[in-house]
């Protein structure tokens, strides 16, 4: 079997091809199929389809390193909201003198709160690569020096889960302070425009959710290229039997350090692309909730799949809109059913389900012809 038939099997294959046809057929949708056409797709569709693209790029990222080396990690969610949080600094210094206070460097807020300067944290941020550098940066050094502590003491299992809860609610209660410098409550929005193009305008909401769609293919190729090498087996290894990795003489903690700070990586640029087009970000992005919700997405997909974590991303939170403008208050009774519902009936997910499904069509031996009356 060669490299590339190990990266592309038949399903990661029409996956792939699949986010590569949304990228060019939504934006034609939305722009050049007519409006009162049954091809258009109206640009508030786009945007919050694009938000689900950037939901199955954090479980695919999460998917990396629960499904394939044990780690599961109740945080990924602050990784997800760094790489929001550095894109929303580069979106409020593009606004300049065209906020409320038109102040040329400080964002609106700090001119409400009485800032006399730029923080440190927010130098450089009016470069589209500074900012691009820090998506990626910030929550992979968050992931590192973590990993690093975490990994050398050999913390595993639930203790692990409940300090990586313990990291993102730290970081809740940090972004909420005023004198964070981050927004406070409210964190960042009215944002006017990205690269120049307004964040508004339709073109740019069809480009972001191509970017969205092709960014996921691109995250789950770099996945599946980790778990199907060497190094892949390697994490395998450690999720099955850890002792016994490590008796044979790998280290542990460096596979596990090195597939964290991938996966943190890979989160924090879903979530840079998430805020432009939902149009803010906030410390309730950094809610344990939001990181135990995205563990349902890949349980409910099926874990150790990557599609199956995109697909149970994008089932859920479709379900969530549609749940939530009908009863709203009974939306956290129906996730935490569901998510009941998926351990004790589908353990392996929904593609899990499928796989089985197929097994039994394929091995039902075909019905016998009707005996012909003589």
């Amino acid at each position: 079997m060669t490299p590339l038939t190990r990266l592309f099997d038949r399903r990661g294959a029409l996956f792939v091809g699949l986010l590569v046809a949304a990228a060019i057929l939504v934006p034609l949708a939305a722009l050049v199929a007519p409006k009162g056409s049954p091809l258009h797709m109206p640009p508030h569709v786009v945007a919050l389809i694009g938000k689900y693209l950037c939901y199955a790029l954090l479980a695919v990222a999460l998917d990396l390193v629960w499904g394939y080396c044990g780690i599961l990690s109740l945080g990924h969610g602050a990784f997800f909201a760094l790489g929001g949080y550095a894109m929303g600094m580069y979106l409020m210094r593009q606004i300049g003198a065209r906020g409320v206070y038109a102040h040329p460097v400080l964002p609106d807020f700090m001119v409400f709160l009485n800032w006399q300067e730029l923080p440190v944290a927010w130098w450089g941020f009016q470069s589209f690569p500074y900012a691009m550098a820090m998506v990626l940066l910030a929550p992979g050094l968050l992931a590192f020096v973590f990993g690093w502590f975490a990994f050398r003491s050999r913390v595993t299992g639930v203790y692990l889960s409940i300090i990586t809860q313990a990291m993102t609610y730290a970081l809740l209660l940090a972004f909420f302070r005023n004198d964070m410098g981050f927004g406070g409550n409210n964190g960042l929005t009215d944002f006017k425009d990205i690269l120049g193009f307004a964040v508004q305008a339709d073109a740019t909401r069809a480009t972001l959710f191509s970017l969205s769609a092709l960014a996921l293919a691109a995250g789950y190729l770099l996945a599946r290229a980790i778990v199907v090498s060497k190094f892949g087996k390697v994490l395998i290894a450690v999720r099955d039997a850890e002792s016994r990795t490590r008796f044979l003489g790998y280290r542990v903690e460096t596979y596990k350090l090195l597939v964290f700070v991938v996966s943190a990586m890979m989160a924090g640029l879903a979530g840079a692309l998430y805020v432009p087009q939902v149009g803010i970000i906030n410390p309730g992005e950094f809610a344990p909730a939001n990181s135990i919700e995205a563990v349902i997405w890949v349980a409910l997909g099926g874990r150790g799949t990557l599609v199956g974590a995109a697909l149970g991303a994008v089932l859920v939170n479709f379900g969530k809109s549609v749940f939530t403008g009908v009863l709203p208050e009974y939306w956290l009774f129906a996730l935490g059913g569901l998510f009941v519902l998926v351990t004790l009936a589908m353990p392996k997910g929904v593609l899990g389900l499928w796989d089985q499904i197929a097994a039994r069509w394929r091995r039902t031996p075909p019905a016998a012809a009707p005996a012909i009356a003589e």
